[in-house]
């Protein structure tokens, strides 16, 4: 298994998501919570777009859900299921990442 090295954790917002993009052209968003970090593939299950509204604003106004910026279904920030919008019941692509001494490694199989 291959790991990437993404960011330190400091560099995260506590509150805000942050995005990245792999040299593959995968697009990425992470989401840091205490110092766990969640890690989704940044694309709507609806229509395959990326999710934010502006670089790094992925957040509902209220910061309760991830929100896309298309079509506003809302997405839960622990588990990634949609509970409002278009695509009711439909997951964010979860992705495995670890923090390790500091540092956000994205897992690649």
């Amino acid at each position: 298994m291959n790991e990437i090295h993404l960011c330190q954790i400091d560099e995260l917002d506590p509150v805000e998501g942050r995005g990245f993009e792999l040299d593959d052209g995968t697009a990425l968003l992470l989401l840091r919570r205490g110092e766990r970090v969640l890690a989704w593939k940044n694309s709507c299950p609806h229509r395959g777009i990326r999710l934010e509204w502006q670089p790094n604003q992925f957040l509902d106004y209220e910061k309760q859900f991830i929100q896309c910026a298309t079509h506003g279904a809302l997405f839960g920030i622990e588990d990634g299921v949609c509970v409002a919008g278009p695509c009711p019941g439909e997951q964010l692509d979860a992705l495995s990442c670890t923090v390790r001494d500091g540092q956000v490694y994205l897992s690649r199989d």
